[in-house]
C-alpha cells in the first residue's frame, strides 16, 4: 500500500469497508517516515510504540462499530509547539530540550479523542519565529519538491510530512503566516482559523493576540473534517469563542455562483514575482468560471501591516519568552555545568545558550518597543494602526463575500538564501500578516507551480466564516485538482 496516495477521507473509506486496518495504516506511516526522514527532517520525534498501541485500540473500535469518527485510526503529527502529555515538547528550541509536559494542548486532546493516531512531533522554526523552518535549533526541514529549497515556516515540518504522505494530516500554528506559507510551498491545504475559533490552551505561545492553531491537509475535504474536531469553546482559554461549531464538511460541494469576490490590489504591487502573479490570476479567473463576480478592491492600510506586525509580535514574544529563565523547566546552565551561585548569571547564561539568534533578535526588538519612553511611540501606535486594518477588512466584507490574493510574493526560496537578511525573510509574510492582525480566517489552497515549485491561492473571509472559505476552496480544488500533484524529486 502506498500511503502517499491516501487522504483522510479515502483512508477512512478503506477502514470502513474493512479493506485496511488501522495497524496496517500506521505501520505504512512509520515505514514512510523511516524511509524519508534521514534527508527530509520533518520530524523531531517519532512516537512509534505509542502509535502502534493507539492503532490497535482504534482497530478494536472499528471492529465493534459500523460507523465511527472520520479520524479514527488516521496518522497525525503535531507541530512541536503543541504540548503532548508524556511526549517531549521542545518548540524546536534548545532551551526546552528534554521538556515533557504533564498535560496536552486542548486541540491535541480533541484529536486524540477522535481516535487519531499520534505519529510524533514535527519540526518548526524555534517558538514559531520564522518563515522557512531554518530557525529550528535542531536543523532545517527540506522542501520535498526540491531538497535545495525551504518548505516555508514556521510549520514547515508539519507541511512536509503531509506533502510526502508520512502522515495524512498535521497540526500547525499561524501567527503571521505559519500555516498558510508552508502549505503554499508544499502543495498542501492550510487553514488559519478565526482568532478564538480553536483553543490556544497548551500550545506554546509566540504572540498571544495573534496565535491561531489549525490544520494542514492534502485536501479541502480533509481540512474541513479536521477543523470540525479541533474547533470549539474551551473554558481553559478565555479567548476561545462560544459560538457553535458549524458542520464544515456539509458546506462542501455547493456552488459559489453569484458570490462577490474582491481581489486585493495591494497584494499585486511591487515585490510580487511576476510568475506567481500570473498563476494567482489564473486561479482567480477559475473562480469567475465557477460563477463568482470578481472585482478589484483597495485596502490602503495594508501598506503598514508588516511594520505593525513586527512591532506587536516581538513585543508579545518578549513578554512570553521571559518565563524561560533556566529555573523552572527546560535548559539550565546549572544542569549542564558547575553550579553557578549568582542568580542573574543563571538567567543570562541559560537564555544566552538556550535561545537561538532569531529568538534573541525578537526579544530585543520587543523589549525596546515596550520600554519606557518608546511604548507610546511604537507599541501603542501600532495597536491603533491595527484597528485601522481591522476596519478596512470589515468595510470590505460589507461588500464582498470573500477576498483573494497570493499567499506569498515569491515561490519557495533556496535554503540559506534569506538567512542573513532578516528583513527579506520578514517580507515573505507581507500578504499574510494583515489577516492575523485583523483576526479573520484564511486558507491556502494549491493553485499551480512556478519552475516546478508549488504556489498557493489565499482565500479570506470575515470573522467566523470558515465554512464559506472552505466551500470556495473546495469548489476551486475540484475544478483544478492541483492537490493530486506530488513530489517527484525526493531522491531518497
Amino acid at each position: 500500500m502506498d500511503i502517499s496516495e491516501l487522504t483522510v477521507a479515502s483512508a477512512h473509506k478503506l477502514l470502513s469497508e474493512r479493506k485496511l486496518s488501522a495497524p496496517e495504516l500506521v505501520r505504512a506511516s512509520l515505514a514512510r517516515i523511516a524511509a524519508l526522514e534521514p534527508k527530509l527532517h520533518a520530524f523531531l520525534l517519532v512516537t512509534r510504540e505509542q502509535a502502534l498501541a493507539q492503532a490497535e485500540a482504534a482497530q478494536k473500535v472499528i471492529d465493534s462499530k459500523k460507523e465511527f469518527s472520520p479520524l479514527l485510526g488516521i496518522p497525525v503529527a503535531h507541530k512541536d509547539l503543541y504540548c503532548t502529555k508524556g511526549v517531549e515538547t521542545t518548540a524546536a528550541s534548545g532551551i526546552l530540550k528534554g521538556y515533557v509536559p504533564p498535560y496536552s494542548a486542548t486541540a491535541a486532546e480533541r484529536l486524540e479523542q477522535t481516535g487519531a493516531v499520534l505519529m510524533g512531533k514535527t519540526n518548526c522554526d524555534a517558538f514559531g519565529h520564522g518563515s522557512s523552518t531554518e530557525n529550528s535549533d535542531f536543523g532545517p526541514t527540506l522542501n520535498p519538491y526540491d531538497l535545495e529549497y525551504v518548505p516555508g515556516g514556521s510549520s514547515g515540518g508539519s507541511a512536509a510530512a503531509v506533502a510526502t504522505g508520512e502522515v495524512l494530516f498535521s497540526t500547525g500554528t499561524d501567527t503571521g503566516s505559519s500555516i498558510r506559507l508552508p502549505a503554499a510551498f508544499t502543495n498542501t491545504v492550510g487553514l488559519k482559523p478565526t482568532y478564538g475559533r480553536v483553543s490556544r490552551y497548551g500550545i506554546i505561545a509566540m504572540a498571544s493576540s495573534l496565535d491561531c492553531p489549525g490544520p494542514i491537509t492534502r485536501t479541502v475535504e480533509d481540512c474541513a473534517q479536521v477543523l470540525s474536531a479541533m474547533a470549539g469553546h474551551d473554558p481553559k482559554d478565555a479567548t476561545s469563542s462560544r459560538r457553535p461549531v458549524p458542520d464544515y464538511p456539509a458546506f462542501l460541494g455547493k456552488s459559489i455562483k453569484g458570490w462577490k469576490v474582491g481581489v486585493i490590489k495591494e497584494f499585486f504591487s511591487q515585490g510580487l514575482v511576476p510568475e506567481v502573479g500570473e498563476v494567482t490570476k489564473k486561479a482567480i479567473a477559475e473562480l469567475e468560471n465557477l460563477g463568482a463576480e470578481v472585482e478589484e478592491i483597495s485596502l490602503p492600510s495594508l501598506e503598514y501591516a508588516l511594520a505593525v506586525y513586527y512591532i506587536i509580535t516581538p513585543s508579545e514574544i518578549s513578554s512570553n519568552l521571559a518565563r524561560y529563565d533556566g529555573i523552572k523547566y527546560g535548559f539550565s546552565v546549572e544542569k549542564e555545568k558547575e553550579k553557578i551561585v549568582d542568580l542573574l548569571a543563571v538567567y543570562e547564561q541559560s537564555r544566552g545558550s538556550g535561545f537561538g539568534a532569531e529568538a534573541k533578535r525578537r526579544i530585543m526588538i520587543g523589549t525596546y518597543a515596550l520600554s519606557s519612553g518608546y511604548y507610546e511611540a511604537y507599541y501603542v501606535k501600532a495597536q491603533k494602526v491595527r484597528e485601522l486594518i481591522k476596519r478596512d477588512y470589515a468595510r470590505a466584507f460589507e461588500r464582498y463575500d470573500l477576498l483573494v490574493g497570493p499567499v506569498s510574493p515569491t515561490p519557495p526560496f533556496k535554503l540559506g538564501e534569506k538567512a542573513d537578511n532578516p528583513l527579506s525573510m520578514y517580507l515573505s509574510d507581507i500578504y499574510m500578516t494583515p489577516i492575523n492582525l485583523a483576526g479573520i480566517p484564511a486558507i491556502s489552497v494549491p493553485c499551480g507551480f512556478v519552475s516546478g515549485l508549488p504556489v498557493g491561492l489565499q482565500i479570506m473571509g470575515p470573522h467566523f466564516s470558515e465554512e464559506r472559505i472552505l466551500q470556495a476552496a473546495h469548489a476551486y480544488e475540484q475544478e483544478t485538482n492541483f492537490y493530486k500533484n506530488k513530489p517527484k524529486k525526493l531522491n531518497f
